[in-house]
């Protein structure tokens, strides 16, 4: 909750300061860059490390950056500080990152692996509605008020993990990290279900994101007042609007048996949520666009549960750092890397064309990734890919041993 109202208060500081889409999209680019350089190598040290206390590592430094943010903020430092600041957190959040998505699969058991997803999606939704509902009152009141919220929601995570205890599981042996690194890579790259869940998102994100711009339609094109809002008012809740839609579809897919047909249902959502951008591009009804923007939420949040669960029961405990900061590369460059291509376009040309163009480009990619992977267009239940991991695993060790006897 603290993270979302923190990344609305450096959107709306940045382009109040600069009106500038351009600006906007350096806020992007500025998060993407340790996302880039740092992401496999945290992969290698949530597989080597305790995966706890390099979460708490990480949740330290980005405390003491949003704190900064904070102060530097109030005395009207220049933008270029605020962006250095950003990029201190970026690279403290993107160490941390790989470890926290690695380490839910020691938490419950592959039975209920894809239950738990759903629920910690819905939670993780919940929190993305008040995080920026909340930061756009937040702003309204006292803009530097969002940041210290940042910062005391990190220490405050740090204290719940704490007390956390995982169960022993296999880690590799520190050693070659560029070697190792690399092995990761390859997985991801022989694994064409893998492979082909990651890329799908991070091109459709790439293109059809649409809010890192939504200051400026907040501002300048939707009519909120129409319905009584001021535009920061109106920006807190079009940030939460896809959080809502993903809130609701989380928890009806919580109590929903698992998915029969998953592969279908990941690329209809994803041309869903393309279409659905394509909507709020030419959107000037603040209804209209809440909508729409929810209903980029719902697909996305069904996209994200199965490649959530596509990713961590296709992949061995002692890989699933490597692996998921592979996807975290592929999920971070789509939403930070997407935010710059949305803002210089949208200086290019103007934001609507940035929005719509980016939607038709998601549901182009679609079409593509459904002939590149078939694999993935044809897959059932997301349970079967514990049996065929576990499949593997076995016929890896038998041809491990073989070798050793001969």
């Amino acid at each position: 909750m603290g993270t979302a109202a923190q990344g609305l208060a450096i959107a709306w500081e940045v382009y109040d300061r600069t009106g500038d889409a351009l600006a906007l999209g350096l806020v992007g680019l500025v998060q993407a860059i340790p996302m880039l350089l740092l992401t496999l190598p945290a992969g290698y040290l949530a597989d080597v490390f305790d995966r706890r206390k390099l979460i708490i590592l990480s949740l330290a430094g980005a405390t003491a950056s949003s704190a900064a943010l904070a102060v530097f903020s109030q005395n009207q430092a220049s933008i270029e500080w605020l962006y250095l600041l950003l990029f201190i957190d970026s690279v403290f959040v993107r160490l941390g990152w790989p470890a926290r998505s690695a380490i839910m699969p020691l938490l419950v058991s592959e039975e209920i692996f894809e239950s738990a997803v759903k629920w910690r999606t819905s939670l993780m939704q919940i929190t993305g509605i008040a995080g920026p509902a909340l930061g756009g009152i937040i702003i309204a009141i006292h803009l530097q008020t969002a940041y210290v919220l940042a910062a005391i929601s990190s220490a405050a995570f740090i204290v719940f993990l704490m007390g956390m205890r995982l169960p022993d599981a296999p880690r590799i042996e520190r050693g070659n990290m560029i070697g190792q690194v690399v092995e990761g890579l390859q997985f991801v790259w022989r694994k064409r279900i893998l492979l082909g869940a990651i890329s799908l998102d991070l091109f459709a994100v790439l293109l059809g994101g649409a809010v890192y711009l939504l200051p400026i339609f907040a501002r300048d094109i939707i009519d909120v007042a129409a319905v009584g809002l001021e535009p920061e008012e109106a920006l807190g809740w079009l940030r939460a609007a896809p959080a809502g839609g993903a809130t609701a579809m989380a928890i009806l897919l919580a109590y929903m048996p698992p998915l029969r047909h998953s592969g279908p249902i990941l690329f209809w959502c994803v041309a869903g949520f393309g279409a659905s951008t394509i909507v709020f591009g030419f959107s000037t009804s603040f209804w209209i666009s809440m909508l729409a923007l929810a209903l980029t939420g719902a697909f996305d949040n069904v996209s994200m549960v199965i490649r959530q669960v596509i990713v961590q029961m296709a992949t061995p405990n002692a890989m699933r750092g490597r692996v998921s900061a592979v996807n975290a590369i592929f999920v971070g460059s789509s939403n930070e890397i997407g935010g710059f291509e949305s803002g210089a376009v949208a200086a290019l040309s103007t934001p609507l064309i940035s929005v719509v163009s980016g939607g038709i480009g998601t549901m182009l990619v679609v079409v593509a990734w459904a002939r590149l992977f078939p694999g993935l267009r044809e897959l059932g239940s997301l349970s079967d890919l514990t049996a065929q991991r576990i499949e593997e695993e076995r016929a890896s060790d038998e041809a491990a041993a073989a070798m050793k006897r001969e």
